[in-house]
């Protein structure tokens, strides 16, 4: 299980837990939401299908209380789709790690419009590059993820790519291929097939998965 704690935050001892469902019992799980605070305002419920940066689509599981000592946080419980881990983020931080919903389906249309559009420019630079697609692979923008994805396949054209553009490329396409599957109503081999048809009118292949 992995922890998304606020920044600055600390773990001293494991963290006891009270589920919504002990705290209230008389409201349904199933209608159990969670309203983020700072940022842009959105509300989460059981099951509802969300985007984590650099990881891509998951579903929240539950909602719960943990204590720390004498504190309490309510958190999400998040399941990633493409490897069944699971990540606590605490309500308090979620809209700064950039957990968000899926993308719709007509901001999907212009993700592809953008795969398929001629070449984008690239930093010639390797440490500028990568710290600029990193930055962009934080943000949770799918948009940005295929800004990456599209630079680092026209640089593999050119010359190999380093182990660490090697992993970002993976991550790319991973949550270009989840978040296309899940927006679209499609299964990922289907979406495989989206993105390969707007990469191929760039004159780009669309990478097996590694």
């Amino acid at each position: 299980m992995k922890w998304a704690f606020p920044h600055g935050s600390r773990l001293t001892e494991p963290p006891g837990e009270v589920t919504i469902q002990e705290m209230s019992c008389s409201v349904s799980r199933q209608h159990l939401a969670a309203v983020v605070f700072g940022g842009p305002r959105m509300t989460f419920q059981i099951g509802d299908k969300v985007v984590y940066p650099n990881q891509g689509v998951g579903t929240i599981e539950n909602i719960s209380t943990r204590s720390f000592g004498s504190n309490f946080e309510k958190y999400y419980l998040l399941r990633l789709g493409c490897t069944s881990m699971t990540v606590v983020v605490p309500f308090s931080n979620a809209a700064d790690i950039g957990l968000r919903r899926v993308t719709q389906r007509r901001a999907i249309s212009r993700v592809l419009s953008y795969l398929s559009s001629g070449w984008c420019p690239v930093d010639s630079d390797w440490k500028a590059r990568c710290r600029e697609n990193t930055l962009k692979m934080a943000s949770g923008d799918l948009l940005q993820a295929a800004q990456v994805f599209k630079g680092l396949l026209q640089l593999l054209r050119e010359k190999p790519l380093s182990l660490r553009e090697k992993k970002m490329l993976e991550r790319a396409r991973h949550m270009l291929l989840s978040e296309v599957s899940m927006a679209r109503g499609v299964p990922e081999v289907y979406a495989a097939g989206m993105l390969a048809r707007a990469l191929g009118k760039a004159g780009l292949a669309l990478p097996a998965a590694s």
